[in-house]
Formats: C-alpha cells, structure tokens, sequence
C-alpha cells in the first residue's frame, strides 16, 4: 500500500497526536497503537448496500490510574486553576507547569487517599449527566467496589461526536489518564431482515491482540478474511518524566483494509421473495419455508428467502430462528422428484413424451402404489401434468433402479451443492434394493432433499441438461471501486441432453396448463414450465401425519418452476411447510393443502414481479392456456 488512507491518517491522529490528551502512559518509553483495518462492506450485484461499519468507541475507566495518587493530583490541580481569573491568560505550555507545581504541592499536602476520593468524585460530576447518567448510576458503572475489576466500560456505544465531546471533557479537566477510549467499528445491516441467513453476522472475539471482530455466520464468517483486512501499528515514543508531553510516532504500519464482497443477490428480488413468503406463510397458517430463485444459467442465487429467520442487527431469538430452511432442512419433495425417472428414461430413449402407461391402481408383490384418483391410460406427459404416483413408478421401472439412482446423484441429489454457507444438507439417499422404496422414491417418497437441491436440479433441465453449481459470489472489490476478482461460473456435469431437456420443459409447461395440477403457477404473457409436489409429513414417533392413530393430516407442499419455458431466464422453488387452507364458506368441502393450491399461487406472485424487474418481456405468442387463473382457492 502507498502511502496512508484517510481512515489510517485519523486513526494515528486519535492514538496518537492527542494521545496525551486522553491517558498517562507507565514508564515505558515505547508503546505501540493499532490502527484498525476496516471491514470491507458487503453489497448487492447492483452495489446495492447490505453491510458496512460504522465508527463507535468505547469509553472505559482505567481503575489502577483512576487510584494512582499522581494522577488524582493533577486532575485535582488542574480543577482547582480552571477556577481562577489567570487560568485563560495563560497558554498551554505555562498551564502545564502550573498544573504540575500545583500538583506537587497537593501530593507534599494531601493524604493520598483524600486526593483519590476527591478525583473519583470530580470524574463522576463531569461524566455523568454527559452520559445521561445519575452519579450513583455512574459510581455503580465504574464497579469501585470491586479490586479484581481493573478496566471497567462505563459506555459501550459512543458515536464519534460523542466519543469527541467525552475526550475533550477529559482532556479539559485533566482527567484523561483514568478514561481509556477505544475505538471499533460497528457492524450495520441495512436491510437486516433480508437475506440473514446469506449475509450472517460478526460478533468480537479477545486475543492477545485486544478484541477481534470476526464473521459468526454466512457470507460474513465464510469471507471473514477477505473482509476483515490486517490491523497496523504505530510504535509511539514519550518523554517518561514529562507525562504531560505529546507522544512522538515512530515507524508507522498502516492497516490492510478488508475488500468489499459482491454478493449474486438482487435485493430487489431479495425483497419480493421475502414480501411473497411472508404473506404466503401467513395466508396458509405456516411458520416455515423457503423460496429459491437461481439463474439456470451461470448457477447465481438471484435471492433466496428462509423462514424463520431474525434482524441481523438485534439477532433476538436467534438460537430459535437460526436454522437456514432453504439449504438446512430436508423433506420428502413427493412430484416435484418426478423428473427424475421421467428425464432419465427419456434420455435414454426408453421413451418419448408421448408414450402410454397404463395409469390404474397397481400392485404386484409386496409394492403397492397408489393416485389421488383413478387414471386409464396416460402418455409421459400427462404422468406429469395429472401427477401420476403409478405413471411416474412405471417409467421407473423403464429406467432400472441402477440407473434411476445414477440419475438421481447426476442431478445432485444426496450431496451437498457446496454453496458457500455453513451446515448445508446433502439430504438422505438410499438405495436399499427394496422395491417398496424403490416405488416410494420414483414419486418422491423415502428420500430427503432440500429446497436449494430442487431449485439445481430444475436449473439443469432449464440450462439444456447441465448442472451448475450455486453461486452466491460475483466479485471482490477495493474500497476504490476497482474489481480484484471476479467469481466464474462453475458447470458440474452435464446430466442430460440438451434435446432432453428441450422436451421435458415442453412436458412441464403442462403441468401449468388448464388440465394440470399447477395451474395457479400461471403468469400473464408468459409460458411456465413446472411441477407441484406434495407430502404427508413425517411424523417424529415414526410414521406419518396421515390422519390415522389418532394424529392431524400434515403436508409439505411445493412448486418447482422456471420462466419462460422455451428459454428459461430463472428458475424459482417454492416449499411451505405444514400450511393450512384458508378458511372455506360454510356448506362447501373442505380442500387438502397441496402444492397446487399452495406453493404454486406464490410462485406465480413471485414469477410476475421478478419478470417485471429484470424486464422481461412478454411471449407475443404463446400457449392460450397459459393465463393467470382467476379462481380462488
């Protein structure tokens, strides 16, 4: 680095120069002072501001000098020549020699502890009501009481114009000495209800460098280093018999400031996620969640929203709310897993989407499954749009379990997406050769995911078959503005051909068709391709929540979608956890939560305002069906 930032200029300033001005230093002749890096700042891909610091100090009493009998009679002589007429026609240099004569005299005339009891009530006069503090509040502070307490924060968040006014009260009185300030930086969230789990938070560690501030979660601890920067030092040099003397900097080691992180998040799309999970949470009686929003493309989370989620900056409940849904926790997809068997076999060229299956109830041996009504016979693409648990297990069995469960790790599922952030899942996986599970997993049974799983896999079918990996990181820049790194986008494999995935997004356009079960996911002017999924939930005891053995029915429903289906610009996974339906007029049926009439409505809020931001533009032709659906639920 050449030459000193304007931070590293003040910083030495403050430690410094008007180091006399705030403490006595002991006997020694040298002493070094950090000068604080600072915490680079954490923006959005548009610059958009998520992180930065903001200078405080912390005000604290030295108890060992607050108790030093030299000391008190300086700050005592210098109280007492404040109140004459001469004090203001002397300059400085004459002050100091009078405070020091003075001084003398009262240390030759004074007890040494009625001049400590006398300085310790002339710091709580003057500190106190600049602090907004009663004495004895104050006195209560400072812990006096208390011997093995030698360094005692008396107020932990001053802004810099405070921290001045309390420096030049000390100084003024003489009472430097005994005050200790420290500077740090805190850290502030802009937008401290967004993205949390992305951005994480630092907290302060002590080491033998003093207090360390270090990334605790997200972005923030995985990017600790790059942000943080290296504290430096200056070696200062005083004159040890003249305490009143201004200290001298030595050799100077400026700090290395930490970078500022880009982030692939659009807060924009950040706040429409948030916006459309919480009033989609709150419609359908829910507390947990996720929605995922990936450009298939490069792999870049646009913005991804978990619930529950807490304020970075006041991180209350946070041991309750901590817990990251979009990438932590796992559940059984149920339809939105059907791509698997159906993209696998159809890129073997086992078959074609308009192929048949018999659809009816079927059971051989010990494997039952099982529809939601019945069906006769129904081609790949009407498995899909109509959801069919026997379609969708009878193309399976096209595939073979072995090369099912390929497929199945090809798109990523039962491994971690390596995202960069802490306790991500890699879901449960297991191919037992058990046929039962083998008929439970083609339709999304018996096996775990997590939603940023789901939202990769739907990427790969989006992205003509190629699986990227999820990127959060877009740059690193200097505080000038001038980039130092910039983050490529990592392909993983190819899963299936690019033919292949042309035809299963025209399979999954659909399911989002009048006569599918994702109507709701419909966007005005565009054509959607997607699938619906919905689960009974696991019950902890064993089994399930389906209404027997006296327990509630409970699901967790989802919609996996991208738009426009011909040339995906995104991809978006909704999951809603345990929802209920809204209240129905009396005398109509009772409707079952589902992906359909949960999880897709949100999607289709959310698909609108993201198009309407990146300005997409609106198919000039496109499928009659694809219209927004004007029924209720």
């Amino acid at each position: 680095m050449s030459g000193l930032s304007v931070l590293s200029v003040r910083l030495i300033y403050l430690h410094v120069v008007k180091a006399n001005d705030y403490q006595v230093k002991s006997a020694k002749t040298t002493e070094p002072v950090v000068l604080l890096a600072n915490r680079g700042c954490i923006v959005d891909c548009n610059n958009q501001l998520i992180a930065r610091n903001i200078p405080r100090a912390r005000m604290a009493i030295d108890k060992l000098r607050l108790n030093n009998p030299a000391v008190a009679a300086l700050s005592l002589a210098n109280k007492e020549l404040r109140e004459t007429a001469e004090w203001y026609l002397w300059d400085q240099n004459k002050r100091n020699r009078k405070v020091e004569a003075r001084a003398a005299g009262l240390k030759a005339g004074m007890k040494a502890e009625d001049m400590i009891a006398q300085h310790i009530n002339h710091v709580v006069e003057t500190f106190a009501r600049p602090l907004g503090m009663t004495p004895a509040m104050l006195r209560q502070r400072m812990k006096l009481n208390k011997e093995d307490q030698k360094y005692v924060v008396i107020k932990s968040d001053l802004s810099e114009e405070d921290a001045e006014n309390m420096k030049r009260l000390a100084h003024d009185y003489s009472i430097s000495p005994s005050i200790v300030f420290e500077e740090w930086q805190k850290r502030w969230y802009v937008m401290p209800n967004m993205a949390a789990a992305i951005v994480g938070y630092v907290g302060e560690d002590a080491d033998e460098q003093g207090r360390i501030v270090r990334g605790r979660s997200g972005i923030e601890n995985k990017m600790n280093d790059e942000l943080a920067g290296k504290n430096g030092n200056v070696i200062t040099h005083k004159n040890k018999y003249r305490p009143l003397d201004i200290a001298k900097p030595g050799k100077v080691t400026p700090p290395r400031h930490g970078l500022n992180v880009q982030l692939t998040l659009d807060m924009g799309m950040q706040r429409v996620l948030e916006e459309e999970l919480e009033a989609g949470l709150e419609k359908f009686s829910s507390v947990k969640g996720a929605i995922v929003l990936m450009n298939p493309k490069n792999g870049a989370i646009m913005a991804m929203a978990s619930r529950p989620s807490y304020n970075l900056n006041t991180r209350k409940n946070i041991t309750q709310n901590g817990f990251d849904y979009a990438t932590q926790a796992i559940y059984e997809p149920g339809s939105t897993f059907k791509i698997i068997s159906t993209a696998g076999a159809m890129n073997e060229g086992f078959i074609q989407p308009d192929t048949i299956f018999d659809c009816a109830p079927y059971r051989e041996g010990s494997v039952r499954v099982r529809d939601y009504k019945t069906f006769g016979d129904l081609t790949v693409q009407q498995i899909l749009a109509k959801s069919s648990n026997i379609g969708s297990y009878k193309v399976a069995l096209e595939l073979g379990p072995d090369k099912f469960f390929e497929y199945l790790s090809a798109f990523g599922f039962g491994a971690k997406t390596n995202i960069l952030m802490a306790g991500e899942s890699a879901g449960v996986v297991r191919n037992t050769g058990n046929p039962t599970d083998f008929s439970r997993i083609s339709y999304g049974y018996a096996v775990s995911v997590t939603p940023l799983q789901v939202a990769c896999a739907y990427s790969a079918i989006a992205n003509d078959g190629v699986l990227m990996k999820p990127q959060l990181l877009k740059s690193m820049m200097a505080d000038n503005g001038a980039t130092t790194h910039s983050y490529d986008k990592v392909r993983v494999r190819r899963v299936i051909k690019s033919e292949t995935a042309e035809k299963m997004r025209q399979a999954l356009a659909t399911v989002v068709d009048e006569k599918g079960t994702a109507r709701r996911a419909k966007v005005e002017g565009f054509i959607v391709a997607g699938k619906t999924g919905t689960t009974v939930k696991i019950h902890p005891d064993g089994g399930y929540y389906n209404g027997e053995n006296d327990r509630d029915k409970r699901y967790t429903t989802s919609f996996a979608g991208m738009m426009p289906a011909d040339q995906p610009e995104f991809v978006c996974v909704v999951v809603i956890d345990d929802p209920s339906m809204p209240d129905r007029e009396e005398g109509k049926p009772k409707v079952t939560p589902g992906g359909g009439n949960v999880a897709a409505p949100i999607f289709s809020k959310v698909a609108t305002r993201v198009a309407n931001l990146m300005g997409m533009k609106p198919s000039k032709q496109g499928d009659p069906t694809q219209t927004v659906a004007k029924s209720e639920l």
